[in-house]
């Protein structure tokens, strides 16, 4: 049991009916946990007013409603906070409810449109290779130590990070790397966290279908940075124009990094093979099994902040030539026919040109480059013309089909897609709505040593529709038919 004014420690309170010294069991937003002595927060979100459900919560036995707008009667018994932001108030109480676990390890928050997952991921490996306990909060999973936890949130709510980095704290971890989206700063989830960093990777079209404009979307981002502490340090990738927009306010100490401007920290491409890349980093020189481009980018990036960290030179390139690939981000592997299929999380524009102009880079245009590429529903409409126009220019063949079409029509979207190809590629171009059967489609079409390209799922091992999740598995259909096909 913890008392309440414990938990609201912090929290800007408008008004109070009843008593702070109460003791209650758990904190909810979700009405349908509350239970016996809870704390029920109404948030009021995109779908649903939990300012609607605080009678429910009541019935269910919550003793405590903390609102934004106080209800014209108040039942006895309960004690009712007004505040002006419930979603500021629930991190605030969350950090205070699990005792600031965030304060006790060195946090470092990862944001940007792409390479959040990579460089969180792999700077989880590089510091477990190091021999540190490390946590991982990240679209892909959550790590405590050697634990793995599911994960459905780029950055889950304020309770779920506060509860993992209480875990962490208990399992003696040093070191957590976190996955900060949009939403997440924009709803308050990562305030109250103390961070000993940040990291700025990219800056490209997505999420305007939450964010009214690309503006706003700059400026969530840029408020992550703004709320550092002197403390901490500001890692940007200054070869964005958003690099030093990012690091204009904050208080914390500024780095940058880059390939082709001035930098903090600098790296040159050396060799860029599907094998993987050679990099000179700062002088030094590095082999990652890790292709492309935008991994160079991000193999900086963990160079830079592990070194901001504490680790030496010397140690961080010799963990650096041993990562691994991160789950869905350009996973591929040869078949028995000679054919290549590379599996990407690629769903943003610019992820999608950086993936299909690195392969185009290595391969020796002998071979057929065969893109299968969809776009998913409810989301950014205006990037789906875009997407088609991409993988339509860089490839020899695309297959257009269905990505996770969630409430919408997938042949709609499919239909949005195609109308950004431009005439002098229609002849490269096919739609095949159903991705099981897109996916043989570019297996039928592929021969020796021709590259396939299945792009927008990457590690996600689900196709949402109307509302269900249905097992699938990009990865695993690829090989499946490749090895039925001989190829």
């Amino acid at each position: 049991m913890t008392i309440l004014k414990d938990i609201l420690y912090k929290v800007a309170l408008e008004a109070v009916v009843g008593d702070t010294g109460t003791a209650v069991n758990e904190i909810h937003f979700d009405s349908r946990k509350v239970g016996s002595k809870d704390v029920f927060v109404a948030i009021k979100g995109t779908k649903s007013n939990g300012h609607d459900f605080i009678d429910k919560a009541i019935a269910q036995g919550a003793l405590v409603v903390v609102c934004e707008d106080m209800p014209a009667e108040q039942e006895k018994g309960v004690t009712y906070v007004q505040v002006l932001d419930t979603h500021k108030a629930l991190a605030v109480m969350a950090a205070n409810f699990y005792e600031n676990p965030s304060a006790n390890l060195k946090l470092v928050g990862v944001t940007g449109t792409n390479g959040k997952t990579t460089i969180a991921s792999l700077l989880y490996q590089l510091f477990s290779k190091a021999g540190f306990k490390v946590g991982l909060l990240s679209t892909v999973e959550i790590k405590v130590g050697n634990e793995t936890f599911d994960t459905t949130h780029t950055t889950p709510d304020s309770l779920v990070i506060n509860s993992f980095l209480r875990k962490m704290n208990d399992a003696g971890v040093e070191y957590c790397f976190m996955e900060v989206s949009s939403h997440g700063i924009a709803q308050e989830r990562t305030t109250a966290l103390y961070f000993t960093g940040g990291i700025f990777t990219n800056l490209s079209h997505e999420h305007l279908d939450y964010h009214s404009s690309f503006a706003e979307y700059r400026d969530v981002k840029k408020r992550f940075f703004d709320e550092l502490p002197a403390s901490a340090f500001a890692l940007v990738n200054i070869d964005d124009k958003n690099g030093p927009v990012m690091i204009q306010n904050t208080k914390a100490k500024k780095y940058t990094y880059g390939l082709k401007s001035y930098a903090d920290y600098k790296a040159q491409i050396l060799e860029n093979e599907f094998s993987g890349l050679l990099l000179k980093i700062n002088g030094q020189e590095v082999w990652t099994k890790l292709i492309g481009n935008f991994n160079a980018y991000n193999v900086l990036a963990i160079y830079a902040a592990s070194e901001l960290l504490g680790l030496t030179t010397i140690e961080s390139l010799k963990h650096i030539s041993a990562l691994q690939a991160v789950s869905g981000r350009f996973q591929y592997f040869i078949s028995e026919g000679k054919v290549t299929a590379i599996v990407d999380y690629a769903h943003t524009p610019d992820a999608l040109q950086n993936v299909l102009e690195t392969i185009n880079s290595i391969r020796t245009r002998n071979e057929e480059l065969i893109t299968v590429v969809g776009c998913g529903g409810d989301r950014d409409k205006t990037k789906r013309p875009v997407m088609g126009n991409i993988a339509s220019s860089l490839s020899t063949k695309v297959v257009f089909t269905s990505d996770n079409p969630r409430t919408e029509d997938p042949d709609k979207i499919v239909e949005e897609v195609e109308a950004g190809v431009e005439p002098q590629n229609f002849k490269k171009v096919m739609s095949v709505t159903n991705r099981k059967q897109a996916i043989k489609t570019a297996c039928q079409l592929a021969q020796k040593n021709d590259i396939i390209l299945i792009a927008g799922k990457g590690h996600e091992n689900y196709q949402e529709i109307n509302g269900e999740r249905f097992d699938f598995d990009d990865l695993k259909i690829v090989t499946e038919y490749l090895k039925q096909l001989k190829k």
